[in-house]
């Protein structure tokens, strides 16, 4: 059964790391890229002063680092304990896959690190701005389901190992925002917190 599921994972990923043209390239190329999305983390960043203030922002910041971070160490284990190869350093798949400026991460690649991370992200925001901010959900699975997809493009991972990313991030994201809810717990009928996070918004 095992085999099956890792021939099937090796098949779908030829498939959809097939699906290439040279004027995606590059956009799959820097989607994958963490500093491409500075802009985008800035907006994310004024949305969270905008709506919970500067101090309650920094406590947004500081449960995302311990968020990336358990999602990053994680997956760097299950890289390592796993130790199944990236596509592009399978010798089954040797000239079959396409890659982009010849760069693939490192030799391990289940679970893939940016879905994991991209995921968890994702769902946090989305748990903090959903009553706040139109569009939130939509934009935010969009965004880490784009970075998620550049890693099959690139040649980077198969799609078993996205999936187990996404699985994983959701684990992470689910830990966080409980530890979110305990300390600042929002009431969804009203859309305001329990417990105050910034006087002069709330």
């Amino acid at each position: 059964m095992l085999e099956f599921l890792i021939e099937l994972d090796k098949q779908v990923f030829l498939l959809l790391n097939g699906l290439h043209s040279s004027w995606l390239d590059p956009l799959m190329f820097y989607a994958s890229k963490k500093f491409f999305w500075i802009p985008f983390y800035l907006v994310l960043l004024w949305l969270f002063f905008k709506h919970y203030g500067w101090q309650t922002t920094l406590i947004i910041l500081l449960f995302i680092v311990v968020l990336i971070t358990m999602s990053d160490q994680i997956s760097g284990i299950l890289k390592e304990t796993t130790r199944r190869l990236r596509p592009v350093r399978d010798e089954e798949l040797e000239g079959l896959v396409h890659f982009v400026k010849r760069r693939s991460g490192g030799r391990y690649g289940f679970v893939s690190s940016h879905a994991s991370n991209s995921f968890a992200l994702a769902l946090f925001v989305i748990h903090l701005l959903k009553y706040k901010v139109k569009f939130i959900i939509p934009v935010m699975i969009g965004w880490a389901s784009l970075k998620s997809y550049s890693r099959i493009y690139l040649g980077a991972h198969f799609p078993g190992d996205i999936i187990g990313g996404i699985l994983l991030g959701i684990v992470c994201a689910v830990i966080v925002v409980k530890a979110w809810d305990y300390f600042y717990k929002t009431d969804s009928a009203d859309n305001l917190p329990k417990v105050p996070l910034n006087p002069d918004l709330n």
